[in-house]
């Protein structure tokens, strides 16, 4: 889910993607203009207004990935433990946090960081269950002349891999 400086929900999917190798997987985008189906592959996003027959349109592979490493979030842990992250212990997840810059994340995921850029800092947090799996990523990303926006990641139902294939018209 991504939300304005305000509170206002900007976009929020749901689905089930692969994660931990190329980012794979199907959801619905919802925004307040739009709903969409969206298929991402290897290669290329498929997305079409929801309840459609619509002709899917095609994206290159990277319009998928927003300012999350999604399918890095072990080396994002990392990241975050080496720029002087916080460990909070005591409950259950436990959270790292730290303050980071875009040019940061682009060590872990180029493009990513690179959707970033506009912004002047990120502060992350990341939630770590006792099975060491990441379950959620919140950021709150600052900007120098527009209203922050925070991005929430939560992770569910940790099941076998969906099979993802291109979309066919019907």
């Amino acid at each position: 889910m991504t939300r304005s400086g305000t509170g206002r929900r900007l976009q929020l999917m749901v689905g089930r993607i692969n994660l931990n190798a190329p980012l794979t997987g199907r959801t619905t985008d919802k925004t307040e203009q739009y709903t969409e189906d969206v298929v991402i592959t290897r290669q290329k996003v498929y997305r079409r207004a929801s309840g459609t027959h619509a002709v899917w349109q095609e994206f290159p592979a990277a319009a998928a990935k927003g300012g999350i490493p999604t399918d890095r979030l072990p080396q994002y842990v990392r990241l975050i433990l080496g720029h002087s992250g916080s460990v909070h212990r005591g409950s259950e997840p436990v959270r790292v946090s730290a303050h980071l810059a875009p040019k940061d994340i682009e060590s872990v995921d180029r493009t990513v960081g690179r959707n970033l850029h506009p912004a002047s800092a990120i502060d992350t947090d990341v939630w770590i269950d006792k099975e060491g799996r990441i379950v959620r990523v919140r950021q709150d990303i600052h900007f120098a002349s527009q209203p922050d926006i925070q991005n929430t990641l939560t992770l569910t139902d940790f099941k076998s891999v969906v099979p993802v294939s291109v979309p066919v018209a019907r």
